[in-house]
């Protein structure tokens, strides 16, 4: 029976796939949440975010199966030749990034280096405990904002339809943010809603949430860690032997809120999804074609 509840491939439409997928999603949400009440929580919520993590990509893989009739790995996170070359692309990617908006205030003389104290040994520690921690929130953020519901989005009402909703959401997620008020604030949420449509467009481009996870994970390891500066109003590393000052005008530093907010911020994330439409240099490996990942004929259609 074809018609408002299933389609003509004998599927159920995308927007009844995304409600089973939301109903899911919670009821393992809650389930881990019960589960972390037992077990003892690192000082970044290290278990909660595993779990969390866990059960959106139980979620996601459990749709493509059941509805969709599609391997696991159509997820985004299947292991193919190419899975080395996704990740060290999309790192190199996001530290070249935020990499090129620090470069800005540093320039600009808006923001300088202090020294600290602390040791080398101290250093390189606290660099190896952020890297896995900022790895693991920005999987969980990627299976959220860019897993099953967006894939399922894209292929029922469209890409940039979907791209502009979902950042959308991503962006009013960090709403709630510490240090966002002021002027600041329309700049940070625009520069989220940015790197919204940047994660989804590093996602679509690929087919691969390696990419889209290590590009995140490292526009937030370097600004942190490497950095030191404030990531979406958060400190979150307190990196030794020197701090990074901002000292230059909020709209163009982004202040307390960190360089997210600041126009600096701005220009780079406008020039990165400007070249992510227009480049030819990323594409869907072989192996994830194979898989039929839900999206791939509406990239088609789009000519992506």
């Amino acid at each position: 029976m074809h018609g408002w509840l299933v389609g003509s491939d004998g599927r159920p439409r995308a927007g009844w796939r995304i409600l089973v997928y939301v109903a899911l999603l919670l009821l393992l949400f809650v389930v881990s949440e019960y589960a972390t009440s037992f077990l003892p929580r690192g000082p970044l919520g290290w278990v909660s975010n595993l779990l969390l993590t866990a059960a959106g990509l139980i979620a996601g893989w459990t749709m493509l199966v059941r509805f969709d009739r599609r391997p696991p790995g159509a997820l985004g996170f299947a292991i193919t030749p190419a899975t080395g070359a996704e990740i060290a692309s999309g790192l190199l990617l996001g530290a070249g990034l935020i990499g090129a908006a620090s470069l800005f205030l540093f320039l600009s003389g808006t923001a300088r280096f202090l020294p600290d104290t602390g040791s080398a040994v101290e250093y390189l520690r606290v660099l190896g405990w952020t890297f896995a921690y900022f790895s693991l929130a920005a999987a969980l953020e990627e299976v959220l904002f860019r897993g099953y519901a967006f894939q399922a989005l894209v292929e029922g009402i469209g890409v940039w339809p979907a791209v502009i909703l979902a950042s959308a959401l991503f962006s009013l997620a960090h709403g709630d943010n510490p240090n966002l008020d002021g002027g600041e604030r329309f700049t940070a949420l625009g520069n989220i809603f940015l790197a919204g449509i940047l994660l989804s467009l590093a996602y679509l481009r690929t087919r691969s949430l390696w990419f889209a996870t290590a590009l995140h994970t490292a526009w937030n390891w370097i600004m942190a860690s490497v950095l030191g500066f404030p990531v979406s109003g958060l400190v979150l590393a307190d990196t030794p032997l020197y701090d990074a000052v901002e000292t230059g005008e909020d709209w163009w530093t982004g202040g307390e809120f960190g360089p997210e907010a600041g126009l600096a911020a701005t220009i780079v994330l406008l020039s990165a999804n400007v070249w992510l439409i227009r480049t030819r240099r990323l594409r869907e490996p072989a192996e994830v074609q194979a898989l039929r990942p839900i999206v791939d004929e509406r990239l088609a259609r789009a000519g992506l």
